[in-house]
């Protein structure tokens, strides 16, 4: 099965997560899923194929003969789509030798070229797009289809010499608990990349230090006719804090490397109000700092108004690059290229310039790089992801394909 059909399968499937779920997956469309591939790895002839309870699937391509020593590295991808956009009944459609112009997706929706200009860089490419009414799921099965397109390839070539690869499909990443589950142990690997970064050359081995913050004010209510004196606003004081953090430090106001705080929710009345917050910053100091900053503006509050702030914050992940650093360094000191090293040579010698960018958010692979695997983020091709106007480059994908071939090479030498 070639990569292209095999991709435009999946996408078909819907498999679309549910945040507001108790359970693991969060939607049975997933385990669905989950069993489809089973029996494809199967039929593929792998080994050690699990399919846990929770959707986690794992299996592994042994390592060619002579081989045996190489180290185990792993590829991961995820097998839900974001609730952000509908994902059922995904029509995709071919569009050949991309023109530059814009492309009517359904009556009255079209992905303009002047609005999403990084159009122009797959300019003779072949783009898999939507009907407009979905998502298209790129995000992340163009990374199964990589992954399981590269197995197939190593399969049919076997002059190419390999250790073992393990491979893991993961339910519910884009409501942030595709690695809660995982068993790392089980999956045998001394490193993985996860295959669902976005445009062709990506590589991401840097992300958010990541916390929330709830906050919640008592007010004091009584009748607006006789308030003068009694009445304490709920509303006004949420507002009254949320004025106090900088408008420079918002998402919609910083890029690269730039943290921020971000308000995610908001409500309330006369009596209590609450704001939800996200706290994001590469660098571990100011990320302290920053939820730091956030007491002090809760305790300046409680000294004019005794009582009036409750604050909670929680961390969510950690920048996975000081984990890839102690990897990167335990490898060369065994006599390995670093895993990004390996990375950013199979990139080049599949044709692809590296395009180390900080992730502005989270991956899978910052919480399983903490939780002892170690796991840069490489890209899928996708893009627009989350909405209607996504769409991947054919060519981005084969690329991403003989991406994962050619580590599996490297690391086998």
């Amino acid at each position: 099965m070639d990569l292209v059909n095999r991709f435009l399968r999946y996408v078909q499937i819907e498999t679309t997560s549910d945040e507001a779920s108790a359970t693991t997956p969060s939607t049975p469309t997933q385990m669905a899923f989950a069993r489809q591939l089973q029996q494809e790895l199967t039929d593929m002839g792998l080994a050690d194929i699990r399919l846990d309870k929770n959707a986690y699937i794992y299996a592994a391509l042994p390592a060619t003969p002579g081989c045996e020593s190489a180290p185990s590295i792993g590829f991961i991808a995820h097998l839900d789509t974001s609730p952000d956009a509908p994902g059922r009944n995904v029509r995709p459609r071919i569009v050949s030798h991309y023109d530059g112009g814009d492309i009517t997706l359904s009556d009255g929706i079209v992905l303009s070229a002047n609005v999403f200009p990084e159009l122009h860089n797959a300019i003779g490419q072949d783009l898999i797009v939507t009907d407009g009414t979905t998502l298209l799921g790129a995000d992340d099965k163009a990374g199964i289809a990589e992954i399981l397109a590269a197995v197939e390839y190593l399969q049919e070539h076997p002059e190419i010499r390999h250790g073992r690869i393990g491979i893991a499909f993961t339910p519910d990443e884009e409501i942030g608990h595709g690695a809660a589950q995982f068993d790392i142990e089980g999956f045998g690997c001394d490193w993985a990349y996860t295959i669902d970064g976005g445009e062709t050359g990506e590589l991401e081995f840097e992300n958010f230090n990541a916390a929330r913050a709830d906050l919640t004010f008592h007010g004091t209510e009584c009748h607006p006719g006789t308030a003068k004196g009694k009445m304490v606003n709920a509303m006004l004081l949420a507002i009254k804090y949320a004025s106090q953090l900088p408008e420079s430090e918002r998402p919609e106001t910083t890029e690269g490397r730039e943290g921020f705080y971000h308000l995610h929710g908001m409500a309330g009345d006369v009596a209590s109000a609450n704001l939800h917050y996200i706290i994001r910053d590469h660098d571990r100091e100011r990320f302290e700092a920053r939820k730091q900053h956030m007491r002090d503006l809760a305790d300046a509050m409680n000294r004019e108004h005794p009582g009036c702030c409750e604050i909670a914050l929680a961390d969510q992940y950690r920048n996975m690059s000081e984990k890839v650093a102690v990897a990167d360094a335990e490898n060369r000191r065994r006599g390995l290229p670093g895993i990004v090293e390996v990375a950013e040579k199979a990139m080049r010698e599949a044709g692809v310039e590296p395009k180390i960018v900080p992730c502005r958010g989270g991956t899978d692979g910052a919480q399983l790089s903490f939780m002892g695997l170690p796991c840069p983020n490489i890209f899928a091709g996708g893009m627009n992801m989350h909405g209607r106007f996504e769409y991947v480059p054919i060519q981005s994908m084969e690329k991403a394909m003989m991406t994962i071939v050619n580590i599996c090479k490297i690391v086998g030498k």
